[in-house]
């Protein structure tokens, strides 16, 4: 019974340990300017492919009608601030219900963290979107990186990693992993198309947003280890009492 309470007062300090070790993590990425390297903000701010992702825009912006600009901004309303508050607000719930704690902090350090960090990087590199004036043109803020992109990067990258281990079978892996892409490619479009960012703004906030999903598996391997072991599973090395019953062989008899 002692060796029982020393090991779940153990795995409740290594619980919390991972929690504080998650959280700080992110204040630091979030507070720290110096974290970014700065070879990294150079090259967003001198832009090499400046070329391509100005042509890009161009034709893309001599294009829009008034049906093309509707659907495209039903695609990026799968990566707006309100469509994600709403769905993280529903994965909260779900997750305080069953009482997933591990889950919840990954996803508040996952989605909303990347998302603040993003903010973080539009700061640094101040480049200025591709259009601000046009019938169909109301942006505001900086382009790099794309925050409806890196946004939805994080949501259903995310939730596809929280679903793929329950899956079983391959082609519904293959499901998931591909409903995952396809929104976030629609969602990034979307942003290219409406003249909202550039095509490297684009691809910045999807390699960024797969980074920092990267980082928050790492760093969230602390709280799954502290959930494996629960309170009334014995440990395995409490030494465990097999009754054995010696069974008497009969007598062999004389004649045999």
């Amino acid at each position: 019974m002692r060796s029982r309470a020393i090991a779940t007062a153990d795995l409740r300090v290594f619980r919390l340990t991972g929690v504080k070790w998650a959280l700080g993590s992110l204040a630091l990425f979030v507070t720290s300017p110096l974290i970014l390297p700065q070879n990294c903000v150079a090259f967003a701010m001198i832009n090499p492919l400046a070329g391509p992702d100005h042509e890009v825009a161009g034709w893309f912006h001599a294009h829009l009608t008034h049906t093309f600009v509707s659907v495209l901004r039903a695609f990026t309303e799968f990566g707006s601030s309100e469509w994600i508050g709403v769905v993280l607000f529903f994965a909260v719930l779900f997750f305080v219900w069953k009482k997933w704690w591990p889950s919840l902090v990954t996803l508040i350090v996952a989605v909303p963290g990347g998302m603040l960090l993003n903010e973080l990087v539009k700061q640094l590199v101040h480049r200025h979107r591709p259009f601000v004036d046009g019938p169909f043109v109301d942006w505001s803020g900086y382009s790099f990186a794309s925050g409806h992109t890196i946004g939805a990067t994080l949501l259903y990258g995310q939730l596809a990693l929280f679903i793929l281990p329950a899956m079983k079978a391959r082609h519904w892996r293959r499901l998931t992993v591909a409903s995952a892409a396809l929104l976030i490619a629609l969602v990034g479009f979307s942003r290219i198309a409406l003249g909202a960012h550039f095509l490297t703004d684009v691809l910045a906030a999807i390699v960024f947003g797969i980074l920092w999903l990267a980082f928050c598996l790492f760093a969230g391997k602390p709280l799954r280890r502290s959930v494996v072991l629960a309170p009334g599973v014995p440990l395995v090395s409490e030494p465990a009492l097999v009754r054995v019953e010696e069974t008497k062989q009969p007598a062999q008899s004389l004649l045999n």
